[in-house]
């Protein structure tokens, strides 16, 4: 891939990127001393530390590089979060980005903000160890695996103007719910949809194994997506700066062909189903996280997923998280005050163009009343029992029928079903809407 990145954009992104990794763990561990401007102590530590970090940097580094294409396209962008847990990584750029601020005025940008962001992770009274609904910017529930890309697909559909990128963590790419998922795109429709960008995280490991896809051939991973209808682009790299180079070259290919999968089914009138654009990103589980503990390796194996130190109230074990800590520079991220510098901040989107801040992520900002017919007239008159032959399910199909037609020039209201409409005599409904359906037709 080609050197895309200045030399100064490299270097700010790497540091955004430590800047999200290091309050990604300072969240799991931390309840005071946010900034280590002093030794770390036992008693700044968490006595119960819950949480996952083997994830956590690979969603990060994804988060600095969408930031920097909506940036440079003005992209209408969300993300979805399917790995499960490691919430602390959403939390941690959405703070970043000012909206976990502003949603949370008590959560301040500064030492003391810093000091409650940490404390509130997985604590009681505080905030949940997966990217729950109060995460900014998220519209997926990551408590329960398989379930990402199809929200992702929901997302997009009559909303042509938005792209939902989805990280699919390779475990939970085993799930069957989201086995089946990879099958969406063949919903898509590029004139009235809009785009999905699925990026499958293959760091290798569940919690406890290895992944499927990871001990698979790459001409086998490649087939496999290319099967399932999708331009695989493989990211990874040897080094930091590889990748970051590869990742933002692929990127910028990605969404031209994006836009020119849209623009010639909207322009030119292709009817034909396009082959949209994927990412596999490999990069090791737990990566920038401790090599060894106790005498067993961590990074890039299973034993990264959750918490990869466990303290004990060993003073070795309290050095070692500090060095972890403090290899990230927080020194050369936030100014004395405990605020991200400004190069940094420059980084990421404003306003609305924000993942945490997208309207289509939060809160129902968007939605639409939905106009409905008097349900009563769709009543059926019984004056003695057996005079009359009616099913109550084709019944309800009329009234469906009928909110279709009270609010097509919205388009906001979709059945979706991927079977049986008909065996579930919801036959009258497709009176007034056709099924959607961009592959072959016989």
């Amino acid at each position: 891939m080609e050197k895309v990145l200045s030399d100064i954009e490299l270097i700010n992104i790497n540091r955004y990127f430590n800047a999200a990794n290091y309050l990604a763990v300072g969240q799991l561990y931390l309840k005071d001393n946010p900034l280590l401007e002093r030794k770390l102590e036992l008693n700044d530590i968490k006595k119960k530390v819950v949480g996952h970090w083997g994830t956590v940097p690979g969603q990060n580094f994804v988060y600095v590089h969408l930031n920097r294409i909506i940036k440079k396209y003005d992209l209408d962008m969300i993300l979805l979060s399917g790995p499960g847990h490691g919430g602390n990584f959403f939390v941690a750029n959405s703070y970043l980005e000012g909206t976990y601020s502003e949603v949370y005025p008590n959560i301040t940008q500064d030492k003391e903000g810093l000091k409650k962001l940490f404390k509130q992770f997985s604590f009681p009274g505080g905030v949940s160890s997966h990217v729950a609904p109060e995460t900014p910017g998220s519209i997926h529930e990551g408590g329960e695996l398989g379930y990402s890309l199809a929200h992702a697909f929901g997302a997009v559909l009559d909303n042509p103007g938005l792209i939902a990128t989805c990280i699919v963590g390779d475990g939970e790419a085993e799930t069957g719910p989201l086995a089946t998922s990879w099958h969406y795109n063949k919903f898509l429709n590029p004139k009235t949809d809009g785009a999905v960008l699925p990026i499958l995280h293959l760091n290798g490991y569940k919690i406890s194994n290895p992944t499927v896809f990871a001990r698979i051939t790459e001409e086998e991973l490649l087939n496999y997506f290319k099967g399932c209808g999708y331009e695989p682009f493989i990211v990874d790299g040897k080094t930091r700066e590889e990748i970051h180079q590869n990742m933002a070259a692929t990127l910028d290919v990605i969404v031209q062909k994006i836009k020119y999968i849209q623009h010639d089914a909207r322009e030119n009138n292709n009817n034909s189903r396009p082959i949209w654009p994927m990412i596999i990103l490999k990069t090791p589980k737990g990566w920038t996280g401790p090599k060894e503990f106790n005498g067993k390796i961590i990074e890039n194996t299973f034993r990264a997923h959750q918490v990869p130190i466990t303290i004990d109230e060993k003073e070795e074990n309290i050095r070692l998280l500090e060095n972890w800590l403090r290899s990230y520079h927080p020194e050369q991220l936030f100014n004395e005050y405990g605020e991200l510098l400004p190069e940094l901040k420059e980084l990421a989107p404003t306003g609305n163009r924000r993942i945490s801040a997208n309207p289509h992520a939060n809160g129902g900002i968007l939605l639409e009343e939905l106009r409905l017919p008097d349900f009563r007239e769709y009543a059926v008159p019984v004056t003695q029992p057996g005079n009359i032959m009616a099913q109550d399910m084709m019944e309800l199909g009329k009234y469906i029928r009928d909110i279709v037609y009270l609010n097509e020039t919205k388009r906001n209201f979709r059945i979706f079903g991927p079977d049986e409409a008909l065996s579930n005599r919801l036959n009258f409904m497709f009176d007034a809407t056709d099924r959607q359906w961009n592959a072959g037709r016989k």
